[in-house]
């Protein structure tokens, strides 16, 4: 493709912005996540045991039928005998100890109370350890009560290189965001730190996304290492959200149009993207950034600082437009408002900031810096 043509199937396409715009955060979550982490410790923590807990307590009120039936003792008694019987705590033993004339169908029944009840108690202690020691479940709910109450939020599916990135981005914007991604252990990390993220279910992408709210969300990235991965993702939330915002990552540019017609809003090669930045980068070290768009095609943007000998020196920004485009002026560290003033010209010092083709960028540089 010539520069300055109208570019391939390659770039992305101009953005359609649909949906509410994602909402920022007023400040962190983490108060709220540890407020919700608080007040759902006891209820999940019942959760956990309640089982067992129906269990023992049938235990015991089976024992002290036994006790009340075969050893004649009135209601309280048989409870505190059966609850020292199971416990293997020993207050009471039945029939004085003499287990040679104990009844064979007490004993039996004796037998298998025991046995479950150790069962039980073995659970009771093994759920107990596991939610107070380690908090997973109290964390986990609190953390889906929260993303069940957040609006305009952008959902980042896929955590494993990209995403990271971009989730943290988006923190340091402060923006609400939600992270899918199916590494137990990256997700594990996350909800540590008090960060709002769902396991993805592989191949169920429409579950992981109800999960990570998308029926209020603002945006969806897609940023899977996989293109198939990024496509399914594309198709399910357009499925779910026909008006959600859809920007996605594609590793071959090849995909750009199958991921439009999948449902994206923009699509993003990374092959392109870094591609063009090494190569330019190769070029001019005054590079900093690239705009892609299906209009005005790949165009580079770039910073120019005017020295003493430059025959720039006196002229109006308009001056430049042979070159490029000047989209801002860099004056003692300002940047200057006034940039289309007629009356404005350039002045040994500034730094210029424009946007163009490479060609043009290149030869620009030359007379900002000639000497």
């Amino acid at each position: 493709m010539t520069r300055g043509s109208r570019p391939s199937t390659s770039a992305p396409p101009q953005v359609l912005v649909r949906g509410p715009l994602p909402r920022r955060r007023p400040h962190s979550r983490t108060p709220g996540f540890l407020l919700y982490q608080a007040l759902y410790a006891p209820l999940v923590f019942a959760r956990a045991i309640y089982k067992q807990l129906i269990v023992l307590g049938g235990m015991f009120a089976a024992g002290a039928e036994v006790f009340a039936y075969y050893e004649h003792l009135p209601a309280l008694d048989a409870t505190l005998a059966s609850v020292s019987t199971i416990t293997t705590i020993g207050l009471y033993v039945p029939n004085g100890g003499n287990f040679m004339t104990l009844n064979h169908t007490e004993a039996a029944l004796l037998i298998v109370l025991i046995i479950i009840s150790v069962g039980a108690a073995a659970s009771l202690l093994q759920g107990t350890v596991s939610a107070v020691v380690t908090g997973d479940l109290a964390r986990g709910e609190a953390e889906r009560s929260l993303i069940r109450r957040m609006k305009g939020h952008v959902i980042v599916f896929g955590y494993a290189h990209l995403g990271r990135y971009v989730a943290d981005k988006l923190a340091s914007l402060g923006l609400d965001c939600v992270v899918v991604t199916r590494d137990p252990a990256a997700y594990e990390q996350l909800t540590k730190r008090k960060l709002l993220a769902v396991l993805e279910h592989e191949n169920r992408p429409i579950v992981t996304l109800r999960e990570a709210n998308l029926a209020t969300a603002s945006t969806l990235i897609t940023a899977h290492e996989k293109d198939p991965d990024n496509m399914l993702a594309i198709l399910s939330a357009r499925r779910l959200r026909p008006d959600i915002r859809i920007i996605s990552v594609v590793h071959d540019e090849q995909l750009v149009e199958t991921a439009k017609n999948a449902g994206a809003d923009v699509v993003i090669p990374s092959s392109v993207s870094v591609g063009h930045l090494l190569a330019l980068s190769a070029t001019t070290k005054d590079l900093v950034g690239i705009v892609f768009s299906e209009r005005v095609g790949t165009k580079e943007i770039a910073q120019f600082s005017v020295f003493r000998s430059s025959p720039l020196i006196g002229q109006g920004p308009s001056s430049l437009t042979r070159l490029a485009h000047v989209v801002g002026i860099v004056r003692n560290d300002e940047l200057l408002r006034n940039v289309f003033d007629p009356a404005l010209r350039i002045q040994e010092g500034d730094t210029i900031l424009v946007f163009g083709d490479p060609s043009g960028l290149l030869e620009l540089e030359k007379e900002a810096g000639a000497t």
